[in-house]
């Protein structure tokens, strides 16, 4: 009977399989020539969400790809645990800001909430009060379930501007609440983004603020991050009429590029910074006086450019710090004047060090706090006082280090340390008698069953000679057999460094008898300039060929095979590790793509402020690079590409929905005669991977690590095996 059974089922399974494969995506071929090189585009016609024939292929791929996943016996068992442990937590804390006067404000999440909810107290061991409750927004009104993505408390702490974003979108809706009595001002900002672009800036009195508007509301338009503006709202007027202070629209005289964001940076009692925000790592920045903005004078001046090479910029009095990387790799911490500055030859006060990267910096009435890492994942806090830099001990080694402090007229200076296998833990740091106080408002969780994860940090030697940091987490007792499943996440854009958290999902993968592995490729800033520019344009491919790389060397130290590999890339990481797989398909038994960028001759197109970072169209050697890292262009008919999981959010605008769409289209094709699965999956509600409940979010990994366990073939997430048993 138990053989019947297995049979059953597993001709269920082939048939399901064949029967997805007799239903290819339709397709439309559209040719484009590049500087004499014709490029065939087999799914163009996918590209419109909106056409009744994509939208239905996209469903019943779906549709598929949810009858499939739930034939694995564990498909829930990250998501159950993960709720298990938010329940043995107690609550959640996130987004906390504290005012110059010891108000705190913060999002709290309960283990059984879906949502965090807003609350504040007045120092930290005052009461707690509860300021707003998301689920109360638009209550009277069917199908909506708003999440707080961000807070911004004016500077007393008397009122507090409250993003709220819904399914996935990025755009959001802003509230104002008073503090004190909790009332809702009648007013209500939208077309906003001040969790990612542009924040919300308050005036000096309290009596408004300063957002990013975007005229474009729809996403998936190309226009949606065209033309936005910095826009001064004053609290009690109607958020309708835009009183505009800073945009290609209002400032033509600045010549701003209509696809960057001009958003307010910093100010002081004296000045306002405007930045174009915008996918270069360097980016351009004017300066205002106070007065001429708040009174609508146009007086804006250009105070650095890209060449300058400044990154994080903090005003001071009239002074300017920043970290520089002219002629630094690493970055210098540097000082110059608002009156004639001088950001090329600048007051050095903190210089290069040779194996670590400056990070974050911090002023209070005892210097400057400021942290290093070297090569992504060991972290250091120093204090620089009367020209020298001072170490300071952490209460544990750390792999990441957060600071926070209210600035240079007070001595606190908070300190978060977290690691692979350490939750993260915040202190207050006593100068004077050099200790770390536990501030903890998040309560720390006993994890019983993560007492035998151990952490190990490897360089790995590549194909050229560049030494590959990579981190592996897993159970000290593992045998280096080659039997291990491994699972490979990767990134290497925009200069963005994985730095180590408590992942516990990373966790519990190892529980289950895996190893995670963090391939810290270049494109990232682990190791500083050199490493962002190498793996950057024309560079790009170092970034997957050390995803190829750091697998070969797992496999050949005995940790996996490569029937017990899977990599995993999320948006830009799409680019790793589509191009991973496409050029090295024998090498990985299954890839997970999360909301990739896979088709990148599109992409820039679609999304022309992805030219800073990955190059231009409008040039030969933009295109050959650009064609190079296009995972769907090198798809090739007749290749056994290993099995894969795509997922795309139908609400993000960073990473539109057809571009996983193609990329499983193409594959599915091309690998016909496989019996590799092709999956995809997208989320009806979900954007890019944010702004949707922790419910939701569970479910998403849950799915992807289900995918990877099953596939390197683990007994117990066999489709099979719950049934026979």
């Amino acid at each position: 009977m138990k053989q019947l059974i297995f049979i059953i089922i597993s001709t269920f399974y082939v048939l399901q399989l064949k029967a997805q494969k007799s239903n290819p995506a339709p397709s439309t071929h559209v040719t484009d020539e590049y500087f004499g090189t014709k490029i065939v585009d087999e799914y163009r016609n996918l590209e419109n969400l909106e056409i009744p024939s994509t939208k239905k292929w996209m469903e019943t791929q779906t549709d598929y790809t949810n009858s499939i996943l739930s034939q694995i016996p564990k498909r829930k068992f990250y998501l159950e645990k993960r709720m298990e442990f938010d329940k043995r937590q107690g609550y959640s804390v996130s987004n906390l800001s504290i005012t110059n006067n010891d108000k705190y404000f913060y999002l709290k999440k309960s283990g059984n909430e879906k949502t965090a909810k807003l609350y504040c107290r007045e120092g930290f061991l005052g009461m707690e009060k509860l300021l707003y409750d998301p689920a109360n927004y638009k209550s009277s009104e069917q199908n909506h379930e708003f999440v707080i993505n961000y807070i911004s408390p004016d500077l007393v702490g008397d009122k507090v501007a409250i993003a709220m974003a819904e399914k996935g979108k990025e755009l959001a809706e802003v509230i104002i609440i008073d503090v004190k009595s909790n009332y809702i001002h009648p007013e209500t900002i939208t077309s906003t983004i001040p969790a990612s672009i542009g924040g919300i800036k308050w005036l000096d009195d309290n009596s408004g603020f300063i957002y990013t508007y975007f005229p474009t509301n729809d996403p998936k338009s190309q226009d949606f991050y065209k033309n936005t503006q910095a826009i001064l709202h004053k609290i009690g007027t109607n958020s309708k009429e835009l009183t505009d202070i800073f945009s290609a629209k209002n400032n033509p005289e600045l010549k701003i590029d209509e696809k960057k964001s001009p958003i307010i940076l910093d100010y002081n009692h004296k000045y306002y910074i405007g930045m174009l925000l915008d996918n270069s790592y360097y980016r351009q920045t004017f300066i205002i006086p106070k007065e001429d903005l708040l009174e609508g004078k146009k007086t804006w001046k250009t105070l650095y450019t890209q060449d300058d090479k400044v990154r994080s910029l903090q005003l001071l009095d009239d002074d300017l710090y920043f970290l520089s990387q002219y002629n630094a790799q690493n970055f210098t911490l540097c000082k110059t004047s608002t009156i004639v500055p001088n950001f090329k030859n600048p007051e050095i006060l903190i210089p290069e060090r040779q194996d670590e990267v400056i990070g974050q910096y911090r002023f209070t009435t005892d210097g400057i706090y400021y942290t290093t890492t070297k090569n992504g994942v060991e972290a250091k806090l120093y204090l620089y006082k009367k020209g020298k830099s001072i170490s300071i001990k952490l209460p544990f080694p750390s792999g990441n280090i957060n600071l926070q402090s209210k600035g240079k007229y007070f001595s606190d200076i908070w300190v978060s340390c977290s690691g692979w296998a350490n939750e993260e833990q915040r202190f207050k740091y006593d100068l004077k008698t050099d200790s770390f106080l536990p501030e903890n408002i998040t309560p720390i969780t006993e994890y019983p069953e993560f007492k035998d994860i151990t952490v190990e940090e490897v360089v790995v030697k590549a194909r050229d000679g560049e030494e590959i940091p990579l981190s592996l987490v897993y159970n000290k007792n593992i045998k280096l057999n080659g039997n291990n499943p491994v699972l490979i996440d990767s990134y290497g854009s925009y200069g963005s460094s994985r730095n180590p958290f408590f992942a516990r999902i990373y966790l519990l993968w190892v529980n289950q008898g895996g190893v995670m592995a963090i391939a810290h490729v270049r494109g990232g800033g682990e190791k500083g300039e050199k490493w962002r520019l190498g793996g950057y344009k024309e560079t790009k491919p170092n970034t997957w060929r050390d995803l190829i790389d750091c697998t070969e060397y797992l496999i050949k130290e005995k940790y996996t095979s490569k029937s017990k590999v899977a990599i995993w890339g999320t948006s830009a990481g799409g680019i790793t590790v589509g191009r991973a797989m496409t050029e090295r398909p024998d090498l990985f038994k299954a890839v997970i793509l999360e909301a990739p960028t896979t088709n990148m001759l599109r992409n820039v197109f679609a999304i022309s402020s992805n030219t800073d970072e990955y190059g231009t169209l409008k040039e030969p050697k933009g295109f050959k690079a650009l064609l190079e890292m296009d995972a769907y262009y090198h798809i090739k008919k007749g290749i056994k590409y290993p099995a894969t999981f795509i997922t795309g959010g139908i609400n993000d605008p960073r990473v539109p929905a057809w571009e996983p769409t193609k990329f499983a289209a193409k594959l599915l094709q091309s690998n016909s005669d496989s019996k590799n699965s092709v999956l995809l999956q997208i989320d009806y509600e979900g954007g890019h991977g944010n702004n949707t409940t922790a419910l939701h979010g569970h479910s998403n990994l849950s799915d992807i690590f289900a995918f990877a366990f099953w596939q390197l073939g683990h007994s117990d997430y066999q489709p099979n095996e719950k049934i026979k048993k």
